[in-house]
């Protein structure tokens, strides 16, 4: 069965592929032939109508006979002589419904339109008629939003449901456009969101409006008031009034990372048909506000389709594909974090032709035919036949007819069976509809096109002649030229399947009459028509580019040629307009006259030479110049002689040296063959020679072009001359650069420098690449590769040595014999180790290593050197050896930086350019001692009057055995000067030492030094001062050591904004400081407060009180953190701070007149409670109420461009009354109209949300119960224009 039906696709795909050709029936030229009807226009399918103008339904077609028209309504007959309010125009099928006497709603329905004659039936798409509706917003009331500072806020619009859906905007009372920005902005579906509220968002008139575009009809909600608060100040302000209530008991709002307002959630899912608009909005709260940002998970956006709305919230893409779906993610950030939601999109279509519908078909009686309905959608649709309207399968058996799902074969036709066939297409987003008829006609051919046509065509142009036919079967067109009997088929001529024959470039031989014949077998047709071949407008002397001085006269040339059978028109423009109108202009047959030239003659002057069939065109630039000091001109009437195979010689005239004598001329090239587009310099002569014999190369297409060079500058480049071809030859050169190295183990790449385009003397260029190995007997190889830098030869052995060579070889043979060059195949690591490895200590921290050299053979590879790797055996870090290398062949080395006293172990390795060999086996050597390392501490201990103890202890690094310590002191003065140094041996197991008769209150300073047999080490030095004596000392003494002189100099302070600068100078040998200060005049129970100092000279003294003066001094420290020497006092005086405001919202006054405040209001509401409850009315109000029917007439577009504002409580026109096309209104059984709402005064909008005011003329007084009572407030009338610019 499944072979069955692929036998059955395959024969009808090539049937169809055989098809006579569908013919549409010239009706306006042929008007006797019969057709089946065709819809030639109709209403949309989605039809909304204006309700207050007359219902107008389209139904035109075309046919022969004229069709005759019939309709249903809901799938049933619609009687159209039973509806008084409903006619058909004539000759048409279109209705036109007069509503001025019914609802419209009563005229809502599913419309078709069927259009028959006795040859077929055709049907109209069904045509869904509706209203619009333009309804108001329910009446509410609208409570004032307060909201704290910072929070996010979402002001709902909620538009009442209309046909169609209105658009939505936000503005103020003053009918001016609300700001928006990436913080505030509107959403898809109208609503006014805030990411974050500011203190300048609090207002009362934020209204929404909403603009009904079919009916130019604008509502409004009622103004929302939002007042953005401080909480703080509110909660204290008002707490005592309510009951010491918090209002708001949210903690103060911070900045925080960004949440999505819409869409909630991670992700969502959208759909959208193909071919409309997709938009997706992502809108985040956060503080501060965030970014948006758009990517598509599963590819790139379509740049050329994708646009970004209401400051990155929107993604709009156009036209949307099936490519478009997939998973989209919008992403909102600040510097508190970013959050992601994901938007998964599917497209869906609605049915859509593939190949476009189908095709009227036009058949003569025993031809065959075919109509194809092809049509795709998501998901697939369905296809459905109707012949004349009726389903397929229920219309009469035509044994020519065979239907296949998307196609209906007809074999050998007959007369009678003619019909419209109806392709339905459809699926669950849509429908397609398509009428094409099957018309059976028996018709002689007739040639459509008028006889005798004259074709004018201009030479090497296209000729294009006409022969149109109409006839079934379809004519078969021949053409023949004057008395010749052959066809025309075959170069020069094209005969296209239409009739149309065609010569691509036309001559003067193809001038003459042409017939063409157009037959069937039903007879003969043919016509005449002529073709002339003209010759072309041409300029032959084009303007020249001109620089005059001010107050000459220049002259533009523009010499044509043209066809002497047409007529000529020569115009001038200047600068692309028309020539000034100014009697300095003169225009002759072929010539501009410009006299007395000015600076505004200056620009382009362009000829233009106009016939009836082409046109030629050349322009030049007019420079105007006071005097010349200017470059010469370029030069002119470039000519080539002596042509030889490879020289030619160039003449040339030299332009105006504008008085400055030529120089010398620069002669460039330009190779089109290789290089077109770019000039090179080829050779300079002197600049008082006008010829130049040129050297050139074979195989190349020259154009030679010279400028000229004077004091000021180069000329512009002259004219090119004629293209020089030289002959190609044999390459003169082989390539440069050739080297050979390996990038395997196991290959060699021979590289080389291409030879250029010019180099190659000749078409075919390759390379003949020789190698072979430098051993004795090896033969060369060869191969010839294309135009390319390298060519690789496998399986070589490693690193062995070639002799090279490339040669450059073209389709006129090889080069000169290329010079050998050497290189090497690829490297291998090495696979032995140095031998005979030796290390010898010359000294505690030097050693020498010395190894045999790897011989070259086991290197594989191009010699780099040695790397020998070291350690220390008792060292942690044995696995991070010390690495040192040595370029070349070396055969030792070095170690230098070793520790004393020390074993030692190493290594060598060789190195090529692959990598390193393997290791030798280790070996070891010992470093003899060196001196010691400094002693690791030195202290003071036990400090009396005449001695001290010193405690330390050894170095960390002994480098050999300790043999003892050497300890030195020697006193130091008030003036820092070394008194006699006394020496001291200690044994190597000492680690401390008294000292005693010492000087009491002395400075003393000490060096210690361990020692081996080498020598001994670095001394650790200390000092400390003895403890003075007070029973042996005077007062004078006392004085003079409690205030000895002080180190420290130049002690001075600065106030700055971060606190008090203390900075100083200091010349004794200590390093370590600390400040200490404390509040003068202090009671004595604060104690002195200290900041350590690191190293420095100066420091920051923060927290210092303001209005305050502090005592400051400086203290250097001596061992164990002793204070050794102190500066004198220093006074700092911090100044007062300027006292902040005091917050009015702590204030008792302030808080009382709140709380009257509010008091007062809540009097005034409960009065206004209770006055509304007893029926109580505002002005406007009370006009309401005096009106038994407060609706009112439409505005017309031309009343007001604001567009139309309506207070219809049920959403329905007025009953009785209409809006005629002319303007005027009807009245029937009420007389009210917006303008008996006011006297001429400005108009306003009222309580629940609807527009009154004037809107015409002054209105006519009446009695109402509220008397004339008008607004003060501005009139909207006023900002209609500022409202339509934003709408």
């Amino acid at each position: 069965m499944m072979e069955r039906r692929r036998m059955e696709a395959a024969l009808l795909v090539l049937f169809l592929g055989h098809l006579t050709t569908a013919l549409e029936v010239p009706l306006d030229l042929l008007q006797e032939l019969p057709q089946p009807p065709t819809i030639t226009h109709q209403s949309p399918k989605d039809y909304i109508i204006d309700p207050r103008e007359n219902i107008i339904i389209h139904c035109e077609a075309k046919g022969k006979p004229h069709p005759s028209f019939s309709w249903t309504r809901d799938g049933t007959h619609f009687d159209i002589d039973e509806d008084p309010n409903v006619s058909m125009r004539l000759h048409s099928g279109t209705l036109v419904v007069d509503i001025s006497r019914e609802k419209v709603d009563h005229y809502e329905g599913v419309y078709q339109c069927t259009a028959r004659n006795k040859h077929g039936t055709a049907i109209s798409n069904d045509i869904v008629v509706r209203q619009s509706r333009s309804p108001l917003w329910s009446k509410e009331e609208i409570k004032p939003i307060v909201v704290q500072e910072g929070v996010s806020l979402v002001l709902q619009c909620r538009p009442p449901a209309g046909l169609p859906p209105p658009i939505i905007f936000w503005m103020d009372n003053n009918f001016q456009k609300l700001p928006q920005s990436k913080r505030v902005s509107q959403s898809l579906n109208g609503d006014l969101y805030f990411s974050n509220v500011h203190r300048e968002d609090s207002r009362n008139d934020y209204i929404c409006y909403a603009r009904f575009p079919h009916t130019q009809t604008i509502q409004q909600k009622q103004p929302i008031t939002v007042r953005v608060l401080n909480m703080d100040a509110i909660n204290d302000t008002v707490a005592a009034f309510y009951n010491d209530t918090d209002l708001f008991s949210e903690a103060p709002t911070e900045e925080r990372k960004p949440t999505f307002l819409i869409p909630s959630g991670t992700s969502s899912s959208k759909m959208v048909l193909r071919g409309r608009v997709l938009e997706m909005e992502c809108i985040a709260e956060g503080l501060p506000t965030p970014e948006i940002s758009w990517t598509k998970m599963s590819g790139d956006l379509p740049a050329k389709r994708t646009s970004f709305l209401h400051y990155n919230k929107t993604l709009r893409i156009l036209n949307v594909s099936e490519s478009d779906a997939g998973d989209y993610r919008c992403t909102a950030r600040n510097h508190h974090g970013r959050v992601h939601h994901t938007i998964h999109v599917t497209v869906k279509a609605a049915p859509y032709w593939i190949s476009g519908a189908p095709k009227n078909l036009v058949l003569a009686p025993g031809e065959d035919g075919a109509l194809t309905c092809r049509a795709s959608g998501t998901p697939k649709p369905s296809i459905t036949w109707f012949m004349n309207g009726i389903p397929i399968e229920n219309s009469p058996v035509d044994p020519s007819r065979q239907v296949y799902d998307d196609s209906i074969i007809f074999s050998n036709i007959q007369s009678g069976s003619s019909a419209v066939y109806q392709c339905n297409v459809s699926n669950d987003y849509g429908y397609l509809l398509s009428n094409a008829f099957v018309n059976v006609l028996s018709e002689p051919p007739r040639v459509l096109t008028p006889a005798n046509k004259v074709y004018q065509v201009i030479r090497n142009h296209q000729a294009l002649m006409d022969c149109s036919s109409f006839g079934s079967p379809i004519p078969n067109v021949t053409w023949f030229k004057d008395t010749q009997s052959s066809t025309l088929d075959g170069d020069p001529y094209i005969l296209h399947d239409n009739g149309t024959l065609e010569i691509r470039i036309a001559q003067h031989q193809n001038t003459g009459k042409y017939t063409c014949v157009a037959r069937n077998s039903l007879g003969i047709s043919k016509n005449h028509i002529v073709l002339e071949v003209k010759e072309p407008t041409r300029i032959l002397k084009q303007p020249e580019y001109r620089r005059v001085q001010r107050g000459t006269s220049v002259v533009f040339e523009c010499t044509v040629n043209h066809d002497p059978s047409l007529t000529p028109t020569m115009t001038w423009l200047k600068d692309d307009g028309e020539l000034p109108d100014d009697e300095r202009f003169t225009v002759g047959s072929d010539s501009l006259t410009i006299t007395d030239v000015t600076e505004s003659d200056e620009g382009e002057y362009k000829c233009i030479m106009n016939t009836t069939l082409d046109h030629d065109s050349a322009s030049a630039t007019l420079t105007v110049v006071a005097v010349f000091h200017e470059r010469p001109e370029p030069p002119t009437d470039l000519e080539l002689t002596d042509q030889k195979k490879r020289s030619v010689q160039l003449t040339w005239i030299p332009g105006d040296e504008h008085n400055s004598p030529i120089q010398k001329f620069l002669i460039q090239y330009e190779d089109s063959l290789h290089h077109q587009g770019h000039w090179h310099n080829l050779t300079e002569v002197p600049g008082t020679k006008t010829t130049a014999h040129l050297k050139l190369s074979p195989y190349a297409h020259y154009t030679f072009r010279v400028l000229a060079l004077n004091a000021v500058g180069f000329s512009r480049p002259s004219l090119a001359s004629r293209m020089y071809k030289t002959e190609p030859a044999a390459p003169d050169e082989n390539p440069t650069g050739v080297h050979g190295f390996g990038t395997q183990h196991d290959n060699l790449v021979i590289s080389w420098k291409p030879l250029s385009g010019l180099q190659s003397n000749g078409p075919g260029l390759r390379y003949k690449v020789m190698w072979r190995q430098k051993v004795v007997g090896s033969s060369w190889n060869d191969a010839t590769v294309a135009n390319i830098s390298k060519f690789v030869v496998s399986g070589t052995p490693t690193f062995s040595q070639y002799e090279l060579k490339v040669q450059a070889v073209n389709d006129f043979g090889e080069g000169p014999e290329p010079a050998v060059v050497h290189g090497y195949s690829g490297e291998d690591l090495p696979i032995a180790a140095p031998e005979n490895v030796q290390g010898i200590a010359l000294n505690s921290s030097l050693a020498e290593v010395h190894w045999d050299p790897v011989p070259p053979h086991l290197i594989r590879g191009h010699l780099k050197g040695y790397k020998v790797y070291y350690w220390r055996n008792h060292n942690l870090h044995k696995h991070n050896p010390v690495i040192l290398s040595f370029s070349g062949n070396h055969t030792h080395g070095m170690l230098p930086g070793l520790h004393p006293f020390s074993h030692y172990s190493f290594h060598v390795r060789v190195c090529n350019g692959k990598g390193e060999g393997p290791a030798s086996k280790d070996q070891q050597f010992k470093t003899p001692e060196g001196v010691p390392g400094l002693p690791t501490s030195l202290t003071v201990t036990d400090t009396n009057l005449d001695s001290l103890t010193l405690e330390w202890t050894p170095p960390h690094e002994h480098n050999g055995h300790i043999t003892g310590y050497t300890l030195k002191y020697q006193p130091v003065n008030n003036s820092y000067e070394l008194g006699p140094a006394e020496e001291l041996a200690l044994a190597a197991n000492e680690t401390s030492v008294t000292l005693t008769n010492l000087k009491y209150s002395t400075r003393y300073k000490f060096y210690l030094n361990a020692k081996t047999l080498t020598g001994p080490g670095p001394a650790i030095s200390q000092e400390a001062v003895t403890i003075m004596d007070e029973a042996l000392i005077s007062q004078a003494d006392v004085d003079a050591y409690l205030e000895p002189e002080s180190p420290f100099g130049n002690v001075s302070y600065s106030v700055e904004e971060d606190g008090a600068l203390i900075s100083w100078e200091y010349e004794g040998p200590e390093k370590n400081f600390y400040v200490e200060y404390i509040v003068e005049n202090s009671d004595g129970e604060e104690e002195w407060q200290k900041e350590p100092v690191n190293g420095s000279q100066n420091v920051m003294l923060k927290g210092l009180k303001g209005g305050l003066s502090y005592k400051v001094r400086l203290v250097a420290k001596g061992h164990r953190d002793q204070p050794l020497h102190c500066s004198k006092e220093l006074v700092v005086k911090v100044p007062a701070v300027a006292s902040r405001q005091v917050d009015i919202a702590t204030q008792g006054w302030f808080i009382g007149l709140m709380c009257a405040i509010a008091l007062l209001i809540l009097i005034l509401l409960i009065i206004c409670f209770i006055q509304r409850n007893k029926g109580g009315k505002y002005p406007v109000k009370e006009k309401e109420d005096a009106h038994t029917d407060p609706e009112f007439q439409p505005m017309k577009d031309d009343d007001c461009p604001f567009g139309e504002y309506s207070d219809n409580e049920d959403h329905k026109p007025l009953k009785g009354s209409r809006t005629p096309s002319n303007g005027t209104v009807k009245r029937d059984d009420s007389d009210d109209s917006l303008v008996d709402y006011g006297e001429g005064g400005d108009g306003q909008f009222n309580e629940d949300g609807s527009f009154i005011g004037q809107y015409s003329g002054k209105s006519t007084s009446r009695d109402t119960a509220g008397g004339h009572e008008s607004s003060e407030a501005p009139s909207p009338i006023n900002a209609m224009n500022s409202l339509n610019s934003f709408v």
